[in-house]
This record gives structure tokens, sequence and C-alpha cells, in this order.
């Protein structure tokens, strides 16, 4: 691929973008291209060594803000006419209702993820809690001379640390998970803006 065809094909999966954004990360390839070639490589292995379009394209939409996206999204292209603003303004008991009822499903489902992961960790410090009281409730009852209270106290210590340990590697995948899950849900809603922009 050479070097327009690359910054084309670009400018054409950005196109949701705002044009300020597209431009400047247009300018911002096309420099390090053009300095790939000053130093020697051909204009389709300096092409290569940058990556593919799609990987580029994805990287630039997950950084930029969904505020920008939704904001060049709606900002509307020519003027309404009247017929147009009073069938938004009566359609809006409708089209608002589902706009809300569809934000709150969506908030609801991040925050059900996010406490799960919360309770997760919440297990996982009780069991440590658990690890600690066990160990001191050990001591008391070996001072005490209950030496049966104390060692089985200090089992159950050493069965919580055990369990916390696995605990604690399950909460961290699953705490992981669920970040990589909402920044891909996060990218999926920018790229269903950025492909209606595109349909256009």
């Amino acid at each position: 691929m050479r070097k327009q065809e690359f910054l084309d094909e670009l400018q054409m999966k950005l196109s949701g973008l705002p044009r300020k954004d597209i431009e400047e990360r247009i300018a911002f390839y096309s420099e390090i291209l053009d300095d790939r070639i000053e130093e020697g490589y051909a204009e389709e292995d300096a092409v290569r060594e940058i990556g593919s379009v799609d990987e580029i394209a994805t990287q630039i939409i997950a950084d930029t803000p969904f505020s920008k996206i939704a904001k060049e999204r709606i900002r509307p292209k020519r003027r309404l006419s009247v017929g147009e603003i009073m069938l938004l303004t009566l359609g809006s008991p409708i089209w608002l209702s589902l706009l809300i009822a569809a934000f709150a499903v969506m908030l609801s489902l991040y925050v059900s993820l996010w406490s799960v992961v919360i309770s997760l960790w919440a297990v996982f410090a009780s069991l440590a809690v658990c690890l600690i009281g066990g160990v001191s409730a050990c001591v008391v009852f070996i001072v005490g001379s209950n030496a049966a209270s104390g060692v089985a106290m200090l089992a159950t210590g050493i069965v919580c640390a055990g369990l916390s340990i696995f605990m604690f590697y399950g909460c961290k995948a699953v705490t992981s998970g669920i970040l990589m899950l909402t920044k891909k849900m996060a990218i999926w809603l920018k790229n269903c803006f950025i492909k209606k922009e595109v349909a256009k």
C-alpha cells in the first residue's frame, strides 16, 4: 500500500470523528511516513511498518472521548424545517422516554457488572480478616490452656489463607476481564456512531 492510499483509507475509517481531529491525525501519520521515507525506507515498507489501518483507526477511536464523537454526530448538518421541529416536539414523549430507558438499562448493566467485582473483592477481604482472626484466636486459646480449640482456630486461619489466595487471583482476573469488556463496549458504541456517519 502506498502512502496516499493509506492516508485515504485512514481518513475514510475516521470519517465519523470531528473534521479537525481527522486532519490532525492524517497530518501526524503523513509526517511519520515522510520521515521514514527520508530515512531511506521504500514507501510500501514505511506504510507496512506503521501497522494496519484498521488497528490504527480502532486505537484512535478508542482514545477519542465519546462526547466528541456524539457531538459531531448530533450536530445538525442543515437547519431543521418547521415540520421537522414539530414532529420532534410532538414525538418527544415517545423518543425521549425510549432514550431514557435505554440509558437506564445500559447504566444498570454497567453498575451490575461492577457490583459483582466489588462483592468478590469483599469476599476476599473477609477471608483475609478471617485468617488474622483465626491466628489471633489460636494464640488466645493456647494461652488460656485450651490447645484443641487453638489448633482448630489455627487450622481455620490456614484454610482461610488458602481460600483468600485463590480468591485474590480470581478477583484480579474478573476485574481485568470486566475492564476489558467495558472498554470493548465503549469502542463498539463509538463505532456504532461512526458507522452511521459513514453510511450517510
